[in-house]
């Protein structure tokens, strides 16, 4: 094969003929691969019914808590006219049909860079890229599950029309049956004859409000099986003749194992093994308790690269990254001309790099079996945890079988595959099953965190206080490109785009552009140079970047002697949406102006297609530690589909900010995160907890995005009303003692 190089990619027009000729003959459309009991039938790729009325959708989404179970079935629910009781779901298999490649461009979009954007998404759909992040679970799956419950209905129409020797177009659906004036046969009577109809060539979607499930708070799928301890995720998986294993890995990639202490390990009581890999070594026992006794007893001992990153090395990166040029990623106007005149205001901000610390730690069952290996892993993407496990014991992909579990929590840690290569090596090695589990400790010390950032923030301001230009610079490591690199390694079209030039990481730098009308901007980019490994956590890097604009936009109007969130209405323009969040919490919180003494912050946000203002009400403690005392919310995310679910999210998402503006942050020492205890993350306890109020704007817009919203706009309005508390401002994330 031809080297692949900056010229061959840019003569033959960004991808190269054989792949244009490749991706002309990829196929458009797939088959459902739905597995059925003998009381089912498949109706689509979605949907299955049995006998006996019960109601399976097929979800593509990993559920961690988001309540993404109950809203993609409510979709199907609604559009086919069933009864909720009857409602159930699977998690669905690897397939095109389910990929997601809204969610594959916020993830990995840096890494193809300059590959046409209808070749990427085909590419990615044509291997099963099934992704769960960034809020696009209702946005990318809302159309087809939609059509998948018409298109059911449609088919149980059919099949009663056949019965009664009617016009399937004179029959509906409602509560499970299909009814044609008088008479009702229920979806279960009708499932058989209803496979194998045919489809009109346009599907007729329900319209009006009678009867609609979209909109209405259900109750959700999932909390009844987590409430009474039957649902089951990875650790909760026994199989016959399995062993359990605990693991050390090495603390770079390029560390190599050097000694561990087998004759220690041998003397713990259950141990059954001691598997050795070039990165990490693994002791397998009869439980995992007694793994655990055997890993520590080994006192493994890695070598590698002397100088791996520190809190100090990751400051300077830092400083070395704004005191480099920067790669544009936002411009309106004459910066240049709007920044020689007018007042200045300038700030520096810095976040540290956050932690995941999610409940569940990385874990896997694997089995290997008759040349077949078959999975049971708590992931975000599942197409990439079979690849991984393929690639790591050289099977082909058709040789893994993956069982996609609930998960507990994640924040984006679930998008790794690294427990599943292990798993897989581990089960092929052993020749028994093998239930992998990191512990709490190695979790937090190989999390891929957010990356750490800072921003130099300066703005301009006429004589009556308007901004006449505003510029951020910011510092953070390209996340994107580590993604797709790391989880997207062998992919031919990422491989190509990445000898271009290398520009401003737009995974990075989401959310930095202000949602305000200004006259004159400049947003940069300056690219982290350090061995830190970065991934995606909740809330994205949205999470740093509205702390950076709306903690300095705060700085701003009072500088300009504005009233905080008057200035911000001011600057809107058309953003109708936004100006109401902000006049709606203002309103249901009682702003006071921020004034002096009030303890009142103002901040807000726009992303995924959605748009939140947060009002917060804090001080200081007597130690010194910022304390929060209320929070107030108001949100559009367009059309709901539960509003109950929107409103968990929202809240989740809040109190998640809430523990990032004051704990779940790293420091680093040798390469390592400094915690590992759960306790040592000084996460918000019930004591600590807000009152939190929400309020749901109505909207007709298309659904946006929930699942991160709740978290950007948390830490800057803590900021604005801990500085209206006290005069102080808080420009460092977590907040440290004043």
């Amino acid at each position: 094969m031809a080297e692949i190089t900056r010229r061959r990619l840019l003569v033959s027009g960004g991808l190269g003929v054989g792949l244009l000729v490749a991706w002309g003959v990829w196929p458009r459309t797939y088959r459902p691969n739905l597995a059925a009991a003998p009381d089912e039938r498949v109706l689509n790729a979605f949907v299955k019914i049995a006998r006996d009325g019960r109601v399976t959708v097929a979800v593509p989404q990993c559920e961690h808590g988001q309540g993404v179970y109950t809203t993609l079935a409510q979709i199907v629910a609604d559009e086919l006219g069933a009864d909720w009781r009857t409602v159930g779901v699977e998690a669905a298999p690897v397939s095109p049909l389910y990929a997601n490649p809204l969610a594959a461009g916020m993830l990995f979009g840096d890494g193809f860079s300059g590959v046409p954007e209808r070749v990427r998404d085909e590419l990615w759909t044509r291997d099963a890229l099934m992704l769960t992040a960034g809020s696009t679970s209702v946005r990318r799956f809302e159309a087809p599950l939609r059509e998948a419950g018409a298109a059911a209905r449609v088919l149980l129409c059919q099949a009663a029309a056949k019965c009664w020797d009617v016009d399937w177009r004179d029959c509906t659906t409602a509560d499970g049956f299909v009814v044609q004036g008088k008479q009702r046969l229920r979806f279960g009577e009708l499932a058989e004859g209803a496979a194998g109809g045919a489809l009109p060539d346009e599907l007729p979607l329900r319209i009006g409000d009678d009867g609609r499930l979209t909109g209405t708070t259900l109750p959700r799928l999932d909390v009844p099986a987590k409430v009474d301890g039957s649902a089951n995720f990875v650790a909760d998986i026994r199989l016959p003749d399995m062993v359990f294993a605990s693991i050390r890995q090495a603390p770079h990639p390029a560390a190599r194992l050097r000694s561990a202490n087998l004759a220690a390990a041998e003397r713990v009581p259950g141990l059954v093994q001691v598997v050795r890999h070039d990165h990490w070594i693994a002791a397998v026992a009869n439980s995992w308790w007694a793994a655990n006794w055997a890993l520590a007893a080994l006192a493994p001992r890695f070598e590698g690269p002397a100088a791996l990153p520190d809190d100090a090395t990751i400051t300077a990166a830092l400083d070395a990254a704004l005191k480099a040029d920067g790669r544009l990623v936002a411009a309106v106007g004459d910066i240049d001309g709007a920044m020689a005149g007018g007042r200045l205001v300038e700030a520096d901000y810095a976040v540290l790099p956050g932690l995941h610390a999610a409940v569940e730690p990385p874990a896997a069952t694997a089995q290997w079996q008759n040349d077949r290996l078959e999975l049971w892993a708590a992931t975000q993407a599942p197409s990439l945890a079979r690849a991984a496990a393929a690639d790591a014991i050289g099977v082909a992909a058709d040789q893994v079988v993956i069982h996609p579990m609930l998960v507990g929590g994640s924040f984006g840690a679930a998008l790794e595959v690294e427990v599943v290569r292990q798993a897989a090596i581990l089960a092929k090695e052993l020749r028994r099953p093998v239930q992998l589990c990191w512990s709490r400790g190695e979790a937090l010390l190989h999390d891929r965190v957010r990356s750490p950032a800072r921003a130099r923030m300066s703005a301009r301001l006429a004589v009556n206080g308007a901004i006449l230009g505003w510029r951020a610079r910011i510092a953070a490591a390209r996340t994107g490109r580590d993604l797709s690199a790391r989880l997207l390694p062998d992919d031919p079209l990422r491989r190509m785009a990445a000898v271009l030039p290398a520009g401003a990481d737009t995974y990075a730098m989401r959310g930095a552009t202000p949602p305000y009308r200004l006259p004159a901007l400049a947003i940069d980019h300056h690219p982290l140079a350090i061995e830190l490994s970065t991934g995606h956590l909740r809330g994205g890097a949205d999470g740093y970047n509205a702390f950076f604009t709306e903690s300095f936009l705060d700085e701003v109007a009072r500088a300009a002697g504005s009233e905080p969130m008057s200035y911000r209405i001011g600057m809107l323009g058309g953003d109708v949406r936004l100006a109401r969040c902000l006049t709606t919490v203002a309103a249901l919180g009682g702003w006071s102006g921020g004034v002096p003494g009030s303890g009142q912050g103002i901040a807000c946000h726009r992303m995924a297609g959605s748009a939140i203002a947060v009002l917060a009400e804090a001080g200081v403690d007597a130690g010194g530690r910022p304390r929060v005392d209320r929070l107030v919310a108001a949100v559009d995310v367009g059309r709901t589909i539960n509003p109950d679910v929107v409103r968990q999210q929202i809240e989740g998402g809040l109190l998640f900010g809430v523990a990032m503006a004051r704990g779940s942050a790293a420091h680093f020492a040798d390469g390592l995160a400094s915690l590992r205890r759960y306790g040592e993350l000084n996460l918000p306890r019930l004591a600590d907890v807000p009152e939190v109020t929400i309020e749901l704007i109505p909207s007709t817009e298309d659904p946006g995005g929930v699942g991160d919203l709740g978290v950007p706009a948390v830490a800057p309005a803590i900021a604005n009303a801990l500085f209206a508390a006290g005069g102080t401002r808080w420009r460092n994330l977590p907040f440290r003692s004043a």
